[in-house]
């Protein structure tokens, strides 16, 4: 089934949540871009700083510092400006605990956003370096945030914060895809902004043309026309739109 998500002007508020940081403009920089320039307001949540993802020789003590200032000037390329991290998860180690739900429903709760993307919680055995156990895991714990937990009154009243509908899921790195986004306008954003992961991928000589590589194929598997460069999603319809969000969450059943 090709689910399609909501027309991007009926958007207003968008959150992204990623295991580490680079996670999402591997996979969703050209979107973001797409979805700044159409107005939308756009959040990335980082749940660790990334402070395992370094080469032999780097210092640890000082990498989770460069890692969020590296993706905060990442995120700038395509436009976004909220960029926020979690505290307390560490690289590594990450689960889909009631801890990390709770945060990630805080942040939804704040946000507020109608759509959701996020890492797939399933694994992608044809290309298993993209279902690293941080992104399932981060993964897992969103998409329990959003439902049912983030639109249930009654789970963690303590935060202080209106319960929340989100409408639609968008899966990164999903086995069966069934969206593509055509990003070949922001691509070169994309590009600039994975340049910015110096400590990740900066030095990279092949970064573009690894990049181009990938995009082009994910374009021509959805039979875009030749010459476009495209990501793609798994999208999971949660709520229809409504008019208000002072409705009653579904029922557990």
């Amino acid at each position: 089934m090709n689910l399609q998500p909501q027309p991007d002007e009926r958007i207003q508020r968008a959150l992204v949540v990623s295991a580490h940081p680079d996670d999402a403009d591997f996979g969703a920089a050209g979107t973001m871009g797409r979805w700044v320039n159409a107005g939308i307001e756009v959040t990335l949540l980082c749940v660790t700083h990334g402070e395992q993802g370094a080469r032999p020789d780097a210092d640890v003590s000082r990498l989770a510092g460069e890692r969020e200032r590296e993706q905060r000037e990442a995120s700038a390329e395509y436009g976004v400006r909220d960029v926020r991290f979690l505290d307390g998860y560490r690289d590594g180690w990450v689960e889909p605990s009631f801890d990390l739900q709770r945060d990630i429903v805080r942040v939804i709760r704040e946000v507020r956003p109608q759509r959701v993307l996020c890492q797939s919680p399933e694994r992608w055995y044809d290309r298993l370096q993209a279902s690293h156990p941080d992104h399932l895991a981060a993964g897992e714990a969103t998409v329990r945030a959003c439902y049912p937990a983030a639109e249930n009154p009654f789970a963690w009243p303590d935060l202080g914060l209106d319960f929340w509908h989100v409408g639609e899921v968008w899966l990164m790195a999903h086995p069966t895809s069934t969206h593509p986004v055509d990003i070949t306008e922001t691509f070169e954003a994309k590009v600039e902004a994975l340049r910015r992961h110096s400590s990740q991928t900066g030095h990279r000589e092949e970064l573009e043309s690894l990049l181009r590589s990938w995009s082009t194929g994910i374009a021509e598997q959805f039979d875009l026309p030749q010459g476009r460069l495209a990501e793609a999603f798994r999208i999971v319809p949660v709520n229809a739109p409504r008019e208000s969000q002072d409705e009653p969450p579904h029922e557990d059943g």
